[in-house]
């Protein structure tokens, strides 16, 4: 039997998974907390990784990843350039078990005040590849 590479438990994400019902962990067969497995374990660490601030875990104040810090930023070259830059380097410290494929952020183009971040990565262990968007607020003004 092909045991799991990746195991963790199931967490419904409040900004990413909001189809799935209420935020929060999930109860399986039996009475006990639902796991995840292998790619969706990967995606799910990866959405952890780019929606939590740095301070904010308690024993790993370096953790996460500074995306939040564009909120409100011009919409912009430069804005995407960081969001860019800050997701790229929390992927590379925190999350070996992924190759990135590609990276970009651009405004979108049904509300200017928006900045979508696209990432496009590829598991290791299993050459699983999937995509995430992520879309960060930011001020209209001085965009272009």
């Amino acid at each position: 039997m092909n045991q799991p590479r990746y195991r963790s438990l199931m967490l419904v994400h409040p900004d990413f998974d909001a189809a799935q019902g209420p935020a929060g962990l999930r109860v399986g067969a039996g009475g006990r907390l639902a796991t995840v497995h292998d790619a969706v374990s990967v995606r799910q660490a990866v959405l952890l990784l780019l929606s939590t601030r740095p301070g904010e875990r308690i024993n790993r104040p370096d953790y996460g990843c500074y995306l939040f810090r564009l909120a409100f930023a011009p919409n912009d070259d430069t804005t995407a350039g960081l969001a860019i830059h800050y997701v790229a380097r929390a992927l590379e410290r925190w999350e070996k078990r992924i190759i990135v494929l590609s990276l970009d952020a651009a405004g979108t183009p049904d509300d200017p005040s928006l900045l979508e971040v696209r990432l496009r990565y590829r598991v290791r262990a299993s050459a699983h590849e999937d995509d995430i968007a992520i879309v960060v607020p930011v001020e209209t003004r001085g965009a272009g």
